[in-house]
C-alpha cells in the first residue's frame, strides 16, 4: 500500500468519529437524510448514504435524535432533529472536540 493510500485510509478513520458531531450540530433544524448528506458534503464532510442512514437510526435509538414523517409533499420524507439529550451531548462533544484540537495542535507544533 502506498503512502497516499495509507494517508487516505487513516484520514477516513479520523473523519469517521466526527460525523456524529457534525450531524448533531446540523440537526438543530429538522432535515431529511438526503438534504443532510448534501449539507455535510458541502461542508467538506463527505459521508456515504450507507453510512449516514444507519447512523441516524442509531442516534435516534440512543435518544439523541427525534424524527417525524412529513407527508405534505408527493414523496414522504423522514425529518430528523436533535433531542434535548442530543443537544446536551452535542455541547459535551464540542468541548471535547475543542480540547482535542488544542492538544493535537500543540503536539504537532512541538514536533515540527
Amino acid at each position: 500500500m502506498s503512502v497516499e493510500e495509507l494517508t487516505l485510509s487513516q484520514a477516513q478513520e479520523l473523519r469517521r468519529g466526527t460525523v456524529v458531531l457534525a450531524c448533531l450540530a446540523l440537526l438543530r433544524k429538522p432535515q431529511y437524510g438526503y438534504a443532510l448528506l448534501e449539507t455535510l458534503d458541502d461542508a467538506g464532510v463527505t459521508v456515504d448514504g450507507n453510512t449516514l442512514y444507519p447512523l441516524l437510526r442509531r442516534l435516534e435509538k440512543q435518544g439523541l435524535l427525534m424524527s417525524e414523517w412529513n407527508t405534505d409533499e408527493s414523496r414522504p420524507r423522514k425529518f430528523y432533529r436533535v433531542s434535548p439529550d442530543g443537544s446536551r451531548v452535542r455541547e459535551g462533544l464540542v468541548r471535547e472536540w475543542r480540547d482535542l484540537v488544542a492538544s493535537i495542535s500543540q503536539l504537532t507544533k512541538e514536533n515540527e
